[in-house]
């Protein structure tokens, strides 16, 4: 599993105090005004820092860290992930999991399906969020890509623990 969760994107800089805009990647955008300490991911390696600041602007954050006291110091940081520690992160309801545990498992067909029993049908590489369902985005051994919705009649039993995903292959599906 991630030791660290994303919250969020910085697009880029704003105002003359060193502040950014950003883009939340969370359910919860008011993430930012509880955590005590976020990690900068950037090419260069990793900055902790803390928040001192943070006000809305329609689906942005904008975003005060410590460790940046002017514009030109900010420069250079679009595009990078604002990450918090897992312990920081907020509880879970049942059947609900982190996009970051969800990458990288393995998606295997049921042994009820009809067609494709038991077969490995590919991994997830991304997790799609749409207004009225998640997609998972299946990269497929061929190479291909497999779109399969969030829905109780295709996704039967998610294991996070043995990174795998069972699923009830709909007609129109493959």
């Amino acid at each position: 599993m991630e030791q660290y969760l994303r919250i969020g994107v910085i697009t880029r800089p704003h105002g003359v105090h060193g502040e950014v805009k950003v883009f939340p990647t969370t359910d919860y955008p008011e993430r930012f005004e509880e955590v005590d300490e976020v990690i900068l991911r950037t090419p260069k390696g990793e900055i902790a820092t803390s928040i001192e600041s943070v006000k809305y602007f329609k689906n942005l954050a904008i975003v005060k860290f410590a460790c940046f006291q002017n514009p030109e110091e900010i420069q250079g940081y679009a595009g990078t992930d604002i990450m918090i520690r897992r312990d920081q992160a907020q509880p879970l309801e049942e059947g609900e999991y982190y996009i970051a545990d969800l990458i990288g498992c393995r998606v295997k067909a049921s042994d009820q399906s009809e067609t494709f029993a038991g077969q490995e049908l590919g991994v997830v590489r991304d997790v799609l969020q749409t207004g009225a369902n998640d997609v998972y985005l299946v990269e497929t051994p061929s190479g291909g890509e497999l779109l399969l919705p969030v829905i109780p009649s295709c996704i039967l039993q998610v294991d996070i623990e043995n990174s795998v995903i069972t699923v009830n292959v709909m007609k129109g599906l493959l």
